[in-house]
């Protein structure tokens, strides 16, 4: 018996599920919302009346096994579905720096750039200038940072956000960059985000996510860029 997924190939905390899925090969159930499975989205309604996704159902653990959060459905695989990538380190303090780095990307990139995204979504008489303008410094201050970060890394000769391995915080960073220099580019900037963010995108698990969204591109409200 396979753990079921509820999600959308389009939202990025679904993609960050997805490529932990898919880096390990395990095996699921996929519910994805739309007019082909229409009642998936009514059952994860009456299990989760927040209406957040993505979400797991692992169905061979009862009630224990309902997860919620992309980050913790990430640790319950690593937990009870273990594959050859382990994307939670075993030694503490990486463990430690892995979670610290998951939480930047999902704080302050995929927060204010889903800020902004929603405000597109307004209608214009709704909108809030100010509170773009202060996700987009967030945005910056994040970029920043993030450029000495992968900076240093690059010059260890490092691919990833922490250590030596692709891990829960490379997961976090595909989508919520990916979409973030979509909304907020990097330009020329961050040279060594966006060069971060070009080894994320061809890493198979993530090119994988992507091309299974790229239906959906036409979705996004402030238009998807030809790229990528």
């Amino acid at each position: 018996m396979h753990p079921v997924l509820y999600y959308h190939p389009f939202s990025s905390y679904s993609q960050k599920v997805l490529i932990a899925l898919y880096e390990n090969g395990t095996p699921f159930e996929r519910r994805e919302f739309g007019p082909e499975d229409p009642t998936a989205w009514e059952e994860l309604v009456e299990i989760w009346p927040v209406k957040r996704f993505p979400m797991l159902k692992d169905r061979a653990r009862g009630k224990a096994g309902v997860i919620f959060e992309a980050s913790t459905i990430i640790e319950y695989l690593q937990l009870h579905y273990p594959g050859p990538v382990r994307l939670i380190p075993e030694a503490s303090d990486l463990a430690i720096e892995v979670r610290m780095l998951d939480r930047l990307f999902d704080n302050y990139i995929s927060t204010p750039q889903q800020a902004i995204v929603f405000d597109a979504l307004r209608k214009p008489e709704d909108r809030d200038p100010v509170g773009v303008q202060k996700a987009r410094d967030m945005l910056d201050a994040a970029y920043l940072w993030l450029e000495a970060r992968m900076g240093e890394q690059e010059a260890e000769g490092l691919s990833w956000a922490v250590g030596e391995s692709f891990s829960l915080a490379d997961c976090a960073a595909a989508p919520f960059l990916f979409y973030a220099d979509w909304t907020h580019p990097l330009g020329d900037r961050f040279p060594a985000v966006s060069a971060y963010r070009q080894r994320l995108l061809a890493r198979p698990s993530f090119a994988r996510a992507v091309n299974e969204a790229r239906p959906y591109r036409k979705l996004f409200p402030l238009g998807a860029p030809d790229r990528d």
